[in-house]
């Protein structure tokens, strides 16, 4: 794995890359592993297609890994159902799928080269936030208005994430470069308590920064100790980047090698005055960001390359950095689940003719 400030390439110069957020539209996933693999080859990622249903997608994927905790689903959503170690169907048909997926992809990559070259990938679970914010308590309501139960599902996260990348790194044994990208969408909403309750007439009590670095920081402590490089990715306004970026200094860890997120995935339309000093800082400290530039639907008029290649190089004039200097990764700006699939396609294309001009 490259080193927080080392170059991708290995070279003086910082290689600009093209990757996904994660969802793809469709249920074809050997297809999609096709496309990922053909419009991202420097950074190609697990794609996500919740067309395929619950068990597929974002949540369910991740309850997929979840360690030592059991979930069925219910009409509402998911539940978890406790450390029974009887999961429900639905949930050990989202490992088995999951399995399968992995099954595929080491099969469609194996003939590619790319990892025998030591190349990079991408894989993506939700974040501890996020989940408790979606899945619900054996007894009702989400987890988040329970304090243990967001401390067991944080703690369980962060050893089936250990698992989940261990079992992707036998399976791309040539992967040099691992990445595990936590979804974070909710963790605005978590801290500024604006998470609706069940009956919907009340909103969850606000989560305090320290019990949110800390949840953070076992999952992306777990990532760094098995040689993955942690992301978090959020395209929703108001994330607390530095928040992000210092999770585990501000939980206390005393590592000099646990400082946060060393990838930062972000929609740039989204973005404040004191978002775009943050990511300036993470830049010029050697972490990656992931700048969602390119529209995740289907935009209303044409786009070239050329469009979305000025829009970054404005960005970095604003910021004041060189793209040669820093590591910096080119992405639609969240997932293309809603996308159609010609745009899917046409958007990965997009991030990978700019992130090759933005080298250039």
């Amino acid at each position: 794995m490259a080193d927080a400030g080392e170059s991708p390439t290995g070279s003086s110069g910082t290689r600009v890359l093209a990757t996904g957020i994660g969802s793809l539209p469709g249920e074809d996933f050997a297809e999609a592993v096709r496309v990922v693999l053909g419009e991202l080859p420097d950074l190609p990622h697990l794609p996500e297609l919740a067309a395929r249903g619950a068990i597929a997608g974002m949540v369910g994927r991740t309850l997929a890994v979840l360690a030592d905790l059991d979930a069925d689903l219910q009409p509402a959503g998911w539940r978890l159902t406790g450390s029974t170690g009887s999961p429900g169907v639905d949930q050990r048909r989202a490992r088995s799928l999951l399995g399968q997926d992995l099954d595929t992809l080491e099969e469609l990559a194996d003939g590619t080269g790319q990892f025998r070259a030591g190349g990079a990938f991408k894989i993506q679970v939700t974040g501890p936030w996020t989940l408790a914010a979606s899945v619900e308590r054996p007894r009702g309501d989400r987890l988040l208005a329970d304090h243990g139960a967001r401390r067991e599902l944080a703690q369980a996260l962060a050893e089936g994430v250990r698992h989940h990348l261990n079992d992707v790194r036998r399976r791309l044994p040539g992967a040099a470069r691992l990445i595990v990208q936590l979804d974070e969408p909710a963790l605005a909403a978590v801290l500024a308590g604006r998470v609706p309750t069940a009956s919907g007439f009340g909103r969850h009590r606000s989560i305090h920064p320290p019990e949110a670095s800390q949840a953070l920081e076992w999952v992306l402590g777990a990532i760094v100790e098995e040689g993955g490089e942690p992301w978090v990715h959020s395209c929703a306004p108001g994330t607390p980047l530095g928040l992000l970026r210092g999770a585990m200094r501000e939980a206390g860890t005393g590592s000099a090698a646990a400082s946060g997120a060393r990838g930062l995935a972000v929609d740039l339309s989204q973005l404040s005055a004191g978002d775009h000093d943050q990511l300036a800082e993470a830049l010029e400290a050697g972490e990656t960001v992931a700048l969602g530039v390119v529209p995740s639907l289907d935009p209303d008029a044409p786009l070239s390359d050329k469009q979305v290649t000025e829009r970054v190089l404005r960005w970095l004039d604003m910021v004041g950095l060189d793209p040669h200097e820093v590591s910096l990764a080119i992405t639609p700006t969240c997932g293309l689940a809603g996308a159609g699939e010609a745009w899917s396609r046409r958007a990965m294309a997009l991030a990978r003719t700019s992130a090759t001009s933005l080298s250039d």
